[in-house]
């Protein structure tokens, strides 16, 4: 996607061929910053606080994170430590598990000599991979827009929760690839972007790709998104996922769980933005099984921003004696759930319905 006249994705090596650099998300949306990533534990700092996020960047900076460190020390125990440290990151996106693995497979049966390249190698692969899974689950999606479009005057209005957007992928994202696709054709498009508490990822986020992309956009609070889908004005739900289970259970940031109750009883569709690598195969009840990650007391009882004349601030919104939970993941159970958008076409939320999808990789 571009940032102003430039095209960029959210990783890429710097021109030492070595070093990785990325956008990092904490300082959006008011300031674009680049930041080097030269070892493994930075790679591992950046998942941690958020410099990069979404499932799908996570396991791609766990990837050039694996890369990093076989520069750095291609032995076996070098290897482990990278494995173990990468994944104590964050524990619900399975895309970190996955491409860890993957790296895993790849590295250890390779002589520690042959490591770093290989290791280069597979983490841009996993990068082009993720670029083309999600452009390609932006055209299923299209066929979606194109037919609310079709059926109804005026703007396909659609809701998104947190930001599964290109910040959250490589490029395109997950639930915004269709969106950017609908606007490229000239589809009247509106979207309601929920702000996301408690880090506002989509106020800081999707809101600012809403923007950078020219598409009509309204940013609300997280609670109004029944009330609008009871008067009529949302025709869609779209929103992405950090694991989904075998049987089709959602697991996304908090919050996803209390949308899809509200479009179930309105009778709007609720789609999720699915690339296979965000299947967890093993887990098949996704309320018991699926560890949420629980952050800092303080992203629910902070808030940061941009006061008037420029300066970025960080604001307590709490009593100092307050104490605050803060899950960062719900669950939505796949009854809820009209159908999973992925690469290759639009499943039933269902055993059977990604079964059907994926053989090649369902157990």
């Amino acid at each position: 996607m571009k940032v102003g006249t430039r095209h960029y994705r959210t990783i890429w090596l710097a021109e030492d061929g070595r070093t990785v650099r990325i956008i990092d998300q904490t300082r959006l949306p008011h300031d674009f910053v680049l930041a080097d990533l030269t070892t493994m534990d930075q790679a591992a700092t950046a998942i941690a606080d958020m410099w990069v996020r979404g499932a799908p960047l996570i396991g791609a900076t766990a990837g050039y994170g694996m890369a990093l460190q076989m520069a750095e020390d291609p032995s076996d125990a070098g290897l482990a430590r990278g494995h173990a440290v990468l994944l104590a990151t964050r524990p619900t996106a399975v895309n970190l598990r996955w491409a860890l693995d993957d790296m895993r497979r790849l590295l250890a049966p390779l002589p520690p000599s042959d490591r770093t390249a290989a290791a280069y190698a597979r983490a841009a692969e996993i990068c082009d991979e993720d670029v083309e899974i999600n452009r390609r689950i932006g055209t299923h999606g299209l066929a979606l827009i194109e037919a609310i479009a079709a059926r109804k005057p005026g703007p396909v209005n659609i809701l998104t929760h947190c930001n599964a957007g290109w910040l959250a992928t490589v490029d395109w994202g997950t639930a915004t690839a269709p969106i950017y696709l609908a606007a490229a054709k000239g589809i009247p498009l509106h979207v309601w972007v929920d702000e996301t508490r408690p880090r506002n990822q989509g106020a800081h986020l999707t809101a600012w790709e809403m923007d950078s992309h020219a598409i009509p956009h309204h940013l609300i609070v997280d609670n109004a998104g029944g009330h609008l889908m009871q008067h009529g004005q949302v025709d869609m739900v779209i929103v992405g996922t950090d694991r989904t289970t075998a049987q089709g259970d959602v697991c996304n940031k908090i919050g996803t769980y209390l949308k899809a109750l509200a479009a179930h009883d309105n009778g709007v569709p609720f789609y999720v933005a699915l690339p296979s690598p965000t299947i967890d195969w093993t887990v098949r009840d996704g309320v018991a099984e699926i560890p949420i990650e629980e952050r800092s007391a303080d992203e629910v009882s902070f808030v940061q921003g941009k006061l008037a004349d420029g300066t970025r601030t960080r604001l307590r919104i709490s009593p100092e004696g307050t104490p605050a939970a803060n899950p960062a993941f719900d669950v939505t159970p796949a009854r809820l759930v009209t159908g999973l958008i992925t690469e290759r076409g639009i499943a039933p939320a269902s055993a059977q319905g990604l079964a059907a999808l994926f053989p090649d990789l369902a157990p």
